[in-house]
């Protein structure tokens, strides 16, 4: 695909992809957490349990449904990402409704048997379109362009999964001691929720299955060229770049985690907020739409000082963004604190912009190397390795909640309430800025940028079949 016949419905069409990838893995972000511990009452201690299992998961699952996808040969005119990108998202679109339907009883094993099987279905579909992009687009003009459209509609999928559910469930978490029947009607309306997104998920999909996908044939020499799985995940894990990178993208993704996974209560508890859950999907409504408009400004800052560079400077910014929540607490706040949220979308934009073509410079320079490309393989892995940011996510949030009085369930028992108030501000700053700074010294030390990286892209024009037009 040269860059004259890179036309806007090449771009937007592929970027539509983004819709089923972003929209499911950001509800379940944003509702999983609050849900399962507030309106079913998991006990904080077992979902810690049910998450570091969960965390023992991926350590299979992302690397081997990766490594699989490398590893399929061509299937005709369903190619091998395609395959399983339609293998995957029926079933992803049903996650979104299975989540949310837990039988009586049984709460604490249907949790773990869902995100299990939840986790199974996204990755297959995760790492697959990841895996496209760099395949696809082969130069950092093409990626760029194409990733303004990518992040512009992973933002809007943002939007809808996170403003969508306030709408349908107008209560997000029940109050203390809310009866059954109240408790019984916010379930119900998550299971709504759950089967909008579903057919929203599907809808959005079509365009990107119908012609957002080009994929590339892959001759029987490259083909061969492909190490075993065993060997594909020793050059992985010992290619240093990608592990300076993949540390970094996993700091980002800590901050991802955490904050919609917390928000809803800080908001619930800082600022007083009862009932009125709408106000929550509007400030991240708000830094999202911020987030997309901003982000034309972080492709010109990356091509300007380097993706390494920009990435860094917004990972700096992002804890300074992070900072005035510590500052407002009390109903009185309540817009102040809306306006803080929506401006961490600045930041926000440039971590979701530089990350993939940070990631896709990784995966020719290893290319380049072994003369075939693995793109779904290493996407594999970071899923893997990001995906523990999950788990950390948790212990920090159960190491926060016990030391500042919560009870073993939702409600906070504390006679000092602001206590509970510090607790909240600790996860929602101090432990992301911890990440975010680690990030910054990492990306300190990854070499994959200026005249290195501009020997390689030189290198690459050599070989061909692994640029193909």
């Amino acid at each position: 695909m040269s860059e004259d016949t890179l036309g806007l419905k090449d771009k937007f069409c592929f970027g539509l992809s983004a819709i089923p990838d972003q929209l499911t893995y950001q509800a379940f972000q944003f509702l999983i957490f609050t849900f399962y511990f507030t309106v079913i009452g998991l006990d904080i201690t077992m979902m810690l349990l049910i998450y570091i299992l969960w965390g023992i998961w991926n350590a299979i699952n992302d690397p081997l449904l990766g490594a699989l996808s490398d590893r399929t040969k061509q299937k005709g005119k369903w190619g091998k990402r395609k395959f399983y990108l339609t293998l995957s998202i029926g079933p992803l679109c049903l996650m979104m409704i299975l989540l949310f339907c837990v039988p009586t009883g049984i709460e604490a094993f249907y949790f773990l048997f869902i995100i299990f099987l939840f986790e199974l279905v996204y990755t297959l579909f995760d790492v697959n379109v990841n895996a496209l992009f760099p395949e696809m687009f082969t130069t950092e003009k093409k990626r760029a362009a194409v990733n303004l459209f990518v992040k512009g509609l992973t933002v809007v999928a943002l939007i809808i999964a996170s403003l969508l559910p306030t709408i349908l469930v107008p209560t997000l978490v029940p109050g203390e001691s809310a009866p059954v029947e109240v408790v019984e009607g916010i379930k119900l309306n998550y299971i709504t929720a759950g089967v909008a997104l579903a057919i929203l998920t599907a809808l959005m999909s079509l365009p990107f299955f119908l012609w957002g996908i080009k994929e590339k044939e892959e001759v029987q020499e490259q083909f061969e060229k492909r190490p075993s799985f065993l060997k594909s995940l020793k050059i992985t894990f010992t290619n240093k770049e990608f592990i300076k990178f993949v540390i970094a993208n996993t700091c980002v993704w800590y901050v991802f985690n955490i904050l919609p996974t917390i928000l809803t209560l800080y908001f619930v508890h800082v600022f007083e907020l009862s009932g009125n859950s709408i106000l929550i999907g509007i400030s991240l409504m708000l830094a999202f739409v911020i987030a997309a408009l901003i982000m034309p400004l972080h492709r010109k800052l990356g091509a300007k000082i380097g993706m390494r560079n920009a990435f860094m400077l917004t990972l700096g910014l992002w804890i300074c963004a992070l900072f005035p929540f510590v500052l407002v607490s009390g109903e009185e706040f309540l817009i102040l604190g809306i306006i803080i949220t929506a401006l961490n979308g600045i930041p926000l934009s440039g971590a979701l912009f530089y990350v993939d073509i940070l990631h896709a410079d990784v995966i020719e320079e290893d290319a380049l190397k072994f003369g075939v490309k693995r793109s779904a393989s290493y996407y594999g892995v970071n899923a893997f390795i990001h995906r523990l940011g999950i788990i950390i996510t948790m212990l920090t949030i159960w190491v926060v909640f016990t030391g500042t009085g919560w009870d073993k369930t939702y409600t906070p028992v504390t006679s000092d309430p602001a206590l509970t108030i510090i607790g909240l501000k600790v996860l929602i700053f101090v432990f992301p800025a911890i990440a975010l700074i680690i990030g910054i010294v990492t990306m300190k030390f990854y070499t994959l940028h200026g005249e290195k990286l501009e020997r390689i892209r030189e290198e690459l024009k050599k070989y061909p079949e692994l640029m193909p037009k």
